[in-house]
This record gives C-alpha cells, sequence and structure tokens, in this order.
C-alpha cells in the first residue's frame, strides 16, 4: 500500500510526496480554469497515470513471455467536457521503434493496456481511443 501526501502551496499548486520513495511532483491548476498551467494539471496526471499503467502491465507480459520489445513511447491528448467539466476522451498512441511483431504478440501487448488497473477503474463515460504504431 502506498501513501501519498499532499500540501497546498498557494495559487492552486500542490505538491505531491510518496510516502514510500519520498518522490515529489507538483500539480497546478490549468491555464483555462484560473491556473498558472506550469505544470502537469490533476486532469493530466489523470490521463498520464492510465498511460503509465498501460505501459507497465505491457512491460510485465513482454517480461512474463520474454519478449525483447525494446523501446516504446506514447502519447496523450486529452479532451475535455463541460458542464460538468470533466474529462471527456482520452486518446492514446503507443510507439513501437522499429521492432518485427508477432500478432500474438502483439495481441498479447493490446490486452495488457486494455486491462490496467487504471483502465479497469475508470468510469465508462471516459471515452478511451487506443492506438499502437507498430
Amino acid at each position: 500500500m502506498a501513501t501519498i501526501t499532499l500540501k497546498y502551496l498557494g495559487e492552486l499548486r500542490i505538491e505531491a510526496t510518496h510516502s514510500k520513495s519520498a518522490s515529489k511532483l507538483i500539480s497546478d491548476a490549468p491555464s483555462d480554469n484560473e491556473g498558472k498551467g506550469e505544470s502537469f494539471s490533476p486532469s493530466d496526471l489523470f490521463c498520464s497515470s492510465l498511460a503509465t499503467c498501460m505501459l507497465t502491465i505491457m512491460g510485465i507480459s513482454m517480461r512474463n513471455h520474454a519478449m525483447k520489445i525494446g523501446e516504446i513511447t506514447s502519447e496523450i491528448t486529452k479532451h475535455m467536457e463541460s458542464n460538468p467539466r470533466r474529462v471527456g476522451t482520452i486518446d492514446i498512441l503507443f510507439i513501437f521503434e522499429s521492432h518485427a511483431l508477432s500478432e500474438k504478440e502483439k495481441n498479447i501487448l493490446k490486452i495488457a493496456a486494455e486491462t490496467c488497473p487504471v483502465a479497469l477503474s475508470i468510469s465508462n463515460n471516459i471515452h478511451v481511443n487506443l492506438s499502437f504504431s507498430w
């Protein structure tokens, strides 16, 4: 179990500290919602958490299946809704740098991404568009 301590720094900025590692991150309200937009917003972190979780579970699957993949990058685009203000759609692209993957390996990675704990925790009101560049 991980504990995260939050500290309000003023000016709509939050510092989060991970108890086990003492790692810190800063969150800032976005400029289109009364903030400075100088760091990740809470909704940016939410979307990043989804893609990070997907990559982590893909990494576990690669290790468990003795797959040698190499570098994977991801691009996330967040689309906000209004009334109420919320994340409406998350577009995630995973880019596999110069790898020849079998259809079986591609399927293993897709399933891993789609079934990560964060993905399984997201409301059906949020549309997640997942794509892969093999």
